[in-house]
């Protein structure tokens, strides 16, 4: 579309108004930029009538935040709308610290006089990256000042704590509005849900009648995102109850919990449901469909998802990426990345994640190292902790100890535990006893919170041998009530799920499935097994240690689904932890023995054992 009318004429203002929003709303680039041409060329870029916020608007909804910021720069004149307008495109587009960073420029110049929209919009910047302490300087500031009535930027502030965990202060303000909107009912109850305070969330829902699929939405995503999914799929049917109208939303909601739960056959009438709406083309459905296939073991079916997408986001090829990687796919996950790359998608924080995982549990060193300068200087991506943190794992999975070291120790900001955590593990599965303990000691030191670092502590003494160094670790857990979480493997049976303990004999065929296990150990020793008692990190006899690999949950969840299961179909369990070495050995001895594949989603990862062989390589 030309800029000029009957071809020579120059657009007025209206007409220039009106072209940029059908740019922003149809997310024609092209269009839009040869409006902002055709601005410069004509000189009313220096005109007060001037709609620079307008133009900010287009680029943001075309995903072009560099050239909005440099529309806003070159401002002769930013009032608190223009400024409103760049900050809210920043977090729009997922980088509201960017948004706080200019907010805290601009306003150290002074001159900006904030208002209502100013308020909610920091607001909502302060909940996007959970900075709290900017959340109540912004408070703070909003209850002195002339609008501290205002409901709309009180909604925001309500979201914002909510994000935050901060649910009594979100409360708080909540009860000081002069009328709820279904924004503010919403944000609060979603942070109550959000942070496991079910009861305060289904007491204030159910205070209101006029409850819609929106009301509805943020009550069952509170419950997915909590981990209880079980909760979730019953407000999900209660919801159906009272003839409320399912949207795009909500199933994307009760996808992401079958998800969660690795629950592929409810997953699978989630989506029946969907086509059944006619919602299969939904961008939002579909994202979670993927993901959900992903995580429940059949990444095949979340391919076909996939390439009947009409159109994709960067959410859709990111997804994939990091299902593809999750199941030992690192190829097919690079080929996807530069099909990305050339439909013109522009790649996010999320998607190094998963090409930089993809690379660490497949050893692919040099292409992990490659992809990681990319990022910057190929994509303009500034590296974060996470991805200093795939590289560390990178470099430790492949036994390249000393390099490791040296990034967590020279990463531009300062190593979380997470960080040494993932040294310390690389350690013990090489066996690097000396720097094992030296990192051990220094994370020691910082007052761990993660349960699972007290217990990789616990293992790094106990298999060096160092019996009070490791009894004082298990003295600090109790302490501090620390819990160790228990290992445990769960099997999909049709609509039901049977979850199984390390060591538990306690379920009704417990007979059948010890033995069935004793007879596959016989077999597995005539095949040259031997347990390998190394991964059992206490100070047991040899025969109490096999006893204690005889009984890992995985094996047990094995057994049962083989007994249960129909016969030639594949195997699905999950495990809560890492697969030690030994089962990884006796899974595929297993598989062998019964012709049967198995799949394994351990903490890490997806393991396909077949045919004596795991997609893993050996290398997890």
């Amino acid at each position: 579309m030309s800029p000029h009318l009957h071809g020579q004429q120059p657009l007025n203002f209206a007409q220039i108004i009106n072209l940029l929003r059908l740019s922003a709303t149809t997310q024609n680039p092209s269009l839009g930029r040869s409006l902002h041409a055709h601005i410069l060329k004509t000189g009313l870029h220096n005109s007060s009538r001037m709609p620079n916020t307008t133009l900010i608007g287009m680029y943001d909804r075309c995903a072009l935040l560099p050239e909005a910021r440099q529309v806003f720069d070159e401002m002769s004149h930013r009032d608190a709308v223009s400024l409103a307008s760049m900050l809210t495109a920043y977090t729009h587009s997922g980088h509201a610290d960017h948004a706080l960073t200019l907010f805290a420029s601009v306003s150290a110049a002074g001159g900006i006089e904030l208002d209502d929209f100013m308020y909610a919009t920091l607001a909502r910047a302060c909940g996007s990256v959970a900075a709290l302490r900017q959340g109540k300087q912004v408070h703070a500031n909003f209850v002195t000042s002339d609008w501290s009535h205002d409901d709309v930027a009180k909604s925001a502030l309500v979201d914002m704590y909510a994000r935050c965990g901060c649910v009594d202060d979100a409360r708080g303000v909540f009860d000081s509005m002069s009328s709820w909107s279904y924004v503010a009912r919403t944000a609060m109850i979603n942070g109550y849900s959000r942070n496991g305070r079910f009861s305060d969330a289904i007491c204030l829902f159910r205070r209101f009648s006029d409850r819609n699929v929106v009301s509805w939405t943020a009550l069952i995503s509170g419950f997915v995102q909590n981990g209880d999914g079980c909760g979730a799929f019953s407000l999900f049917n209660e919801m159906r109850s009272y003839g409320v109208a399912i949207d795009p939303f909500v199933l994307s909601c009760v996808v992401g919990g079958s998800a969660n739960m690795a629950a592929l056959e409810l997953g699978r009438q989630f989506h029946s449901l969907v086509v059944k709406c006619g919602f299969e083309t939904s961008m939002v459905v579909c994202n979670s469909l993927i993901d959900m296939y992903a995580k429940c073991s059949n990444v095949v079916a979340a391919s076909k998802v996939f390439d009947m997408l009409p159109q994709r986001d960067v959410v859709s090829w990111t997804t994939m990426i990091v299902g593809l990687a999750q199941h030992g796919r690192p190829e097919d996950a690079f080929g996807l990345f530069r099909a990305m790359v050339d439909a013109g998608m522009k790649p996010n924080q999320v998607t190094f994640v998963g090409l930089l995982y993809a690379c660490s549990h497949a050893g692919l060193v040099e292409e992990g190292r490659r992809i990681f300068s990319s990022m910057s200087k190929d994509h303009g991506i500034k590296p974060v902790l996470q991805h200093y943190t795939c590289m560390l794992d990178l470099l430790g999975r492949a036994g390249l100890l000393d390099e490791a070291e040296e990034v967590v120790r020279s990463m531009p900001m300062e190593p979380d535990e997470a960080s040494w955590a993932s040294l310390l593990s690389a350690c013990l599965n090489h066996g690097a006893t000396k720097m094992g303990i030296k990192i051990a000691d220094h994370l020691l030191n910082l007052d761990p919170e993660d349960p699972s670092t007290y217990i990789l502590l616990s293992n790094a003494y106990a298999a060096s041998g160092m019996w009070d160094q490791m009894s004082r670790v298990r003295r600090l857990m109790a302490a501090r009530d620390v819990k160790k979480q228990p290992g445990y493997s769960w099997v999909e049976l049709g609509k039901g799920s049977h979850v199984f303990y390390a060591g538990d004999v306690s379920h009704p065929m417990k007979e059948e499935i010890l033995a069935l296990l004793s007879r596959w150990h016989v077999e597995m020793k005539k095949r040259g097994y031997v347990p390998d008692t190394s991964f059992v990190l206490h100070d047991l006899e040899q025969q109490e240690k096999e006893q204690q690999l005889f009984l890992h949950s995985e094996r047990l969840a094995i057994a049962y689904g083989f007994l249960k299961a129909a016969p030639g179909t594949a195997i699905r369990i999950v495990k809560n932890l890492r697969i030690c070495g030994d089962c990884h050995t006796v899974i595929k001895l297993i598989c062998s023995i019964i012709c049967r594949e198995i799949i394994v989603r351990d903490a890490t990862r997806f393991h396909h054992f077949k045919s004596g062989k795991c997609s893993c390589g050996d290398f997890w």
